[in-house]
């Protein structure tokens, strides 16, 4: 057992304390972090640190989906990602789903269908359709709802967010003819 609160068991310290600045790809621009200690999760950096409040904060444990990220565009949780182990990937939040900064069409979507009661889970969910009709524009009933299994939405109902999904396909479907 470490002797100290600063030891490892393989002998190694590194101050608990200890704070350190990185970098971060995120949506598109390079972000300095600084005076971040090492155990922070990407969630409290997004949110505390670079100003970033869109993910939120709710069960801690990865089971919500309203902190959702993609990083590497790979749809994660961030409260379960240390913000130093995502050094070197791309980053990209709810608020960079849209090049010009302005609401994708999921997000609008979402508020024309009802979607958005409280609005807690929105952000983790608008992530979530982003990324699930972007490899998957035509998604079947049951593909949304596997897509959609890691969010918890405790205001809405879920029949209001899967309108809105499949509204954002026929508007998408449209401009594709």
């Amino acid at each position: 057992m470490p002797d100290s609160p600063d030891a490892h068991i393989d002998g190694s310290t590194v101050p608990w304390s200890s704070s350190n600045d990185f970098d971060l790809t995120v949506d598109g621009r390079s972000r300095r972090v600084r005076g971040s200690w090492l155990g922070e999760t990407l969630l409290y950096v997004l949110r505390e640190r670079l100003g970033l409040p869109g993910s939120k904060n709710a069960c801690e444990q990865g089971e919500c989906g309203s902190c959702s990220v993609l990083l590497d565009d790979v749809v994660v949780c961030s409260c379960l990602i240390l913000a130093a182990d995502a050094q070197g990937c791309t980053i990209r939040t709810v608020e960079g789903l849209s090049a010009s900064g302005d609401a994708a069409d999921v997000q609008d979507a979402m508020v024309r269908c009802g979607a958005v009661q409280c609005g807690f889970c929105t952000p983790g969910l608008v992530v979530a359709i982003y990324d699930l009709l972007r490899h998957s524009p035509d998604a079947t009933d049951m593909e949304i709802r596997e897509s959609l299994s890691g969010n918890l939405c405790r205001c809405t109902g879920y029949g209001r967010i899967f309108e809105a999904v499949r509204e954002v396909q026929r508007g998408r479907s449209c401009a594709r003819l």
